[in-house]
């Protein structure tokens, strides 16, 4: 065993426990700040693997639009920061839906084990240099922009989002005097 194996260990229990936290906790924010982390630790995982490409598709993807279109989303619904009953469910559809995970798991083992027979997967090495010159030369300058426009959008949707709520107000009508 060697260390990139424990090291890839180590990130996967990371990515597997944070992704658990994601889908188990009642918080709807820190449920999509272990998203992150679970997405982040995954791009760690595939570093380990040598998909340089894949991990910073994954970064930018995934954990830089993906996490933002939640946390956007949020705020914008005013989603409860604390616990919500409404939000929470019952003890009945956890269950199930740990029962329903474990049959997953265990199908997904049983077609997959076999299908590898025993053989140790190792990462092909990939000559990604043409992509990335044209990924970060011509093309760095737009993706830059266009995050910097959505960073904007995102603090223009909070502040939006969490001003006060006021009805316009009818001006009284003046008292008139009767005859």
């Amino acid at each position: 065993m060697t260390s990139l194996d424990i090291l890839f260990g180590a990130v996967g229990l990371i990515t597997a426990a944070s992704a658990v936290l994601a889908v188990t906790t009642q918080h709807l924010v820190h449920a999509a700040l272990w998203l992150v982390v679970a997405l982040g630790t995954l791009a760690g995982c595939y570093l380990i693997l040598g998909a340089e490409l894949v991990a910073l598709v994954q970064l930018l993807v995934y954990v830089g639009a993906v996490v933002v279109l939640v946390l956007f989303a949020l705020m914008l619904t005013r989603a409860p920061m604390g616990r919500s009953p409404e939000h929470s469910s019952s003890a009945v559809q956890r269950i199930a839906a740990a029962v329903i995970a474990a049959g997953t798991t265990a199908l997904l083992a049983a077609v997959l084990l076999p299908a590898l027979g025993g053989e140790v997967l190792t990462a092909r090495t990939g000559d990604t240099t043409a992509i990335a010159t044209q990924l970060f030369g011509a093309w760095v300058w737009p993706f830059e922009l266009l995050s910097v426009l959505l960073l904007m959008a995102l603090i223009a949707a909070l502040a939006v989002s969490r001003m006060p709520t006021t009805s316009p107000t009818s001006p009284v009508p003046a008292e008139t005097e009767s005859t």
